[in-house]
């Protein structure tokens, strides 16, 4: 799992290309604010839960602080993980009267997995060509492909004092980029006024997308199923059916803090069996669903399905007061349709119900576009500190952006919406997409870089969401 051999040569015939900065590292300057600090934890135990969980996190629960308690405490992140952390603290005040105002979660990787922006090409390029890109610095939500802040600011700040912290927030970034030697820095999931930030302090935008079903005020579950076509309405009402009519009744979520140890340990069970048979890393380790119930009970549900009595099937929940969030379904039998009544439908139910204006589902699968989940942005910015590398990534990014409108109308023919008079569907909307690019090359130190043709998605991580 790990990248390139960065080890260091006293050969200067085969020693690392010198490192150039440039962009961001030319860009970036940290301002002096008075009553401002910034420090560095490399544990979150090292931080109060409550300053932490007082910033804005955006409706998304992957950087709370239980969420990234239970990933160290169960050893899913950290230096045997491949995702070292750099918690970047910016406080105001002195003394006692000391408040945490920002906060990025930074992760020192020696590898690309678990990631799900995907920069293996990337690698490659650097490794033929002897251009350092391990190790790097990631600012994400470890092992988990949703949007959310990474920039985290205290909602009480003014507008002058967020741009202050913001700028010292990324400024601070890269310097722990120069102090850790990395080759590479990248911020994978942001939101779309991070992304323009980020541009402009140097670090380059990629467009890529998800599918993401987004509540439109429906009345209930039928109201949705209306702006259907007939076929596709036809369609779930069969697979609902069909699924529910094996089981002993409707998927119950059962929150947090009502899980008992045998629904830990077959949520548990069913992750394993699922990234097993799908070929995908069990990157969270054992202990972590055990963790999640005791750090996040509040936000935790267990989307739980039986069939005589004992759970056949499941997947994990979080919910926020604006989102909902599926991920890790799994079973002990295969029984047609219920992984879409479990991981889908039952979702798309309960955003309904409780007013949810959100339901992420994971990465990847066109399948979701069939059932009413439309292609939706997600945005990531990146900085290679190699300038020819970095060139050539640029450019190639570009012709990813240039390759959107062709791969969106290819969608757009399976969508399931009615159309309007005008032959357009109804709710569908512009996003971007990560697909494969043409080859891009780079001089540098005289030999060219070329950047292969990048996959959409990775082989193997889909059965881990």
């Amino acid at each position: 799992m790990g990248g390139p051999d960065q080890d260091k040569c006293d050969d200067p015939q085969h020693a690392e290309p010198e490192r150039v900065c440039h962009g961001a590292a030319a860009g970036v300057k940290k301002p002096h604010v008075p009553n401002l600090s910034v420090r560095i934890e490399t544990d979150l135990a090292g931080v109060r839960a409550a300053q932490w969980d007082a910033l804005d996190h955006g409706g998304s629960p992957f950087l709370e602080y239980g969420f990234l308690r239970a990933l160290e405490r169960s050893k899913s992140i950290g230096d045997a993980a491949g995702w070292a952390q750099h918690y970047i603290l910016v406080e105001r005040g002195v003394g006692d009267e000391v408040e945490l105002v920002g906060a990025v979660a930074a992760f020192l990787k020696d590898h690309s997995y678990g990631e799900y922006i995907f920069d293996f090409g990337w690698a490659r390029a650097a490794q033929r060509s002897g251009v350092p890109y391990y190790p790097k610095l990631v600012i994400a939500a470890p092992v988990t492909p949703a949007t959310g802040r990474r920039i985290l600011l205290a909602p009480s700040l003014a507008p002058d004092d967020r741009l202050q912290v913001t700028q010292l927030l990324i400024a601070a970034v890269r310097e722990l980029a120069d102090v850790l030697d990395v080759g590479s820095v990248h911020w994978l999931f942001c939101t779309e006024s991070e992304t323009g930030e980020l541009a402009n302090a140097g670090f380059m935008p990629r467009a890529s997308f998800q599918f993401h079903w987004k509540n439109a005020g429906y009345a209930d579950f039928d109201a949705f199923l209306a702006q259907l076509s007939s076929r596709k309405r036809k369609q779930i009402r069969k697979e609902r059916r069909r699924a529910l009519d094996a089981v002993d009744g409707a998927v119950e979520f059962v929150p947090g803090h009502a899980l008992s140890d045998s629904d830990v340990q077959t949520l548990d069970g069913f992750y394993r069996r699922t990234c097993a048979m799908h070929g995908g890393q069990d990157y969270l380790q054992p202990g972590f669903f055990e963790t999640l119930r005791e750090t996040l009970p509040n936000r935790m549900l267990f989307a739980r399905v039986k069939q005589q009595g004992a759970t056949v099937a499941g997947a994990l929940y979080l919910q926020t007061e604006s989102a909902l969030y599926g991920r890790y379904w799994g079973c002990a039998a295969e029984i047609p349709f219920l992984h879409f009544e479990t991981a889908y439908y039952a979702g798309v139910e309960r955003c309904i119900d409780r007013g949810l204006a959100l339901f992420e589902a994971g990465a990847q699968g066109e399948h979701k576009l069939l059932r009413g989940f439309v292609p939706s942005a997600t945005y990531s910015n990146h900085w290679i500190r190699h300038r020819g590398l970095s060139n050539a990534v640029r450019r190639s990014l570009r012709d990813e952006a240039r390759s959107l409108p062709s791969y969106m109308r290819e969608l757009g023919k399976y969508a399931p919406f009615r159309r309007g008079n005008d032959g357009e569907l109804l709710p569908m909307e512009p996003a971007p997409d990560d697909g494969a690019t043409t080859p891009e090359t780079a001089e540098t130190e005289g030999e060219p870089i070329a950047i292969e043709a990048q996959p959409a998605r990775e082989i193997g991580e889909e059965g881990t969401q």
